[in-house]
């Protein structure tokens, strides 16, 4: 084994997603434990939290899946491996794959990948795309949902040449802590939302606006309860941005205005500080109704002590213990996500805090950052020996 590992990651872009922020973490991880870290992206929000000192960022249009610029991503991939004497090349998602697939091929340094979705596979030419996923020297599923997902749809690509293992993702559960908001913050953010905290729930659904993360059904839950139990008053914050989905946000306004629940759901396009924004509310829901890879929000909620609901398929079967840190309804289930909401409505202060404690004590002890980090460098050191 090398005396000192260079890691260079490779990512579209680093946005606050669940990939993004793992990419981000453990690059700072890498050089605070005596290596060298790169990491290739074409932009994104998180570019302006890196440490210069600590991760050397490379700009480069990674995010396209054109052909062309595949190669040519490839052929300067190649050149970057070469004057940074890179030991391990990590990409993150299928386009950066394939040009660190054909770089790592050139100069016969180690490639690993981390398979974060199900991705579109319902054609032969989409599963051959994906397969890039599995070429790599280690492929890092992040959950044991997408574990077996693989071995049920990609046994093909499958061999025992190659490692293949579960690394689940980790969040920072010292910055997702409800001890360490200030009251002043929430405060702030309680008046800039105009929420009437202290005579409703205030129910959060964070995620982006896109018809598989369930936000039209979380409506309408909402206002079946709203129809059945009138006198338990709520208000929710769907907290996520349209990313260009303009007709899908519009079709949500309107039902909104439908229902006339106007005065109970809001629409938030953005907001950094995730933190607060758990801290101020009382129940967390993930409504999605196709599985989750892994379901970082349940995660999230958890480490900030909040109940949190979630679609009974997907990541979240494996984060969330059911009737203890959170509850699992029927996806899909208007009726069941419904009863659910009204379920912890009806629950007393003491049980929502143990509940919060249990959620919390689940994520230190299995979804920290720090294990994730720790797993995925040890993975490393493997391949180099």
């Amino acid at each position: 084994m090398p005396s000192k590992i260079n890691v260079l990651q490779v990512i579209p872009k680093l946005g606050y997603g669940g990939a993004e922020i793992g990419c981000f973490d453990l690059a700072h991880y890498l050089n605070e434990n005596g290596c060298r870290s790169f990491v290739a992206t074409s932009g994104g929000a998180l570019t302006k939290y890196i440490n210069n000192k600590k991760v050397k960022l490379i700009r480069l249009p990674v995010h396209s899946k054109n052909p062309i610029l595949i190669l040519i991503n490839a052929i300067i991939l190649t050149f970057i491996i070469l004057f940074f004497n890179i030991n391990i090349v990590h990409a993150r998602s299928r386009a950066p794959a394939w040009s660190c697939l054909i770089a790592t091929k050139i100069t016969r340094r180690k490639f690993v990948t981390t398979f974060h979705g199900t991705y579109n596979f319902k054609s032969k030419i989409k599963k051959f795309y994906n397969s890039v996923m599995l070429r790599s020297n280690l492929t890092i599923a992040g959950s044991n949902f997408i574990f077996s997902h693989i071995n049920n749809n990609y046994p093909d690509y499958l061999n025992d040449d190659k490692k293949f293992l579960v690394i689940f993702r980790g969040i920072n559960t010292e910055y997702y802590n409800s001890e360490k908001i200030k009251t002043s913050d929430k405060d702030k953010l309680i008046k800039k939302w105009n929420l009437d905290k202290f005579q409703r729930k205030i129910i959060l659904m964070p995620g982006r606006l896109t018809e598989w993360k369930g936000q039209e059904m979380f409506i309408e839950s909402l206002n079946l309860l709203k129809k059945n139990e009138p006198h338990k008053q709520f208000m929710a914050i769907i907290l996520g941005s349209e990313q260009g989905r303009d007709i899908y946000k519009k079709k949500l306004t309107r039902l909104v205005e439908q229902y006339r629940l106007n005065k109970e759901i809001i629409f938030v396009d953005n907001f950094e500080i995730m933190p607060i924004a758990y801290e101020i509310s009382d129940i967390v829901v993930s409504a999605s109704i196709e599985p989750e890879a892994f379901g970082r929000v349940a995660i999230e909620a958890q480490s900030m002590g909040k109940p949190i609901i979630a679609s009974n398929i997907g990541g979240s079967r494996e984060t969330i213990k059911d009737e203890t840190t959170g509850f699992l309804f029927n996806a899909g289930d208007i009726k069941s996500l419904s009863e659910k909401l009204s379920h912890i409505f009806d629950l007393d202060r003491n049980t929502l805090k143990l509940m919060g404690n249990a959620g919390r004590e689940n994520v230190i002890k299995k979804f920290n950052v720090e294990k994730m980090c720790f797993s995925t460098y040890s993975e490393y050191k493997k391949l180099l020996n």
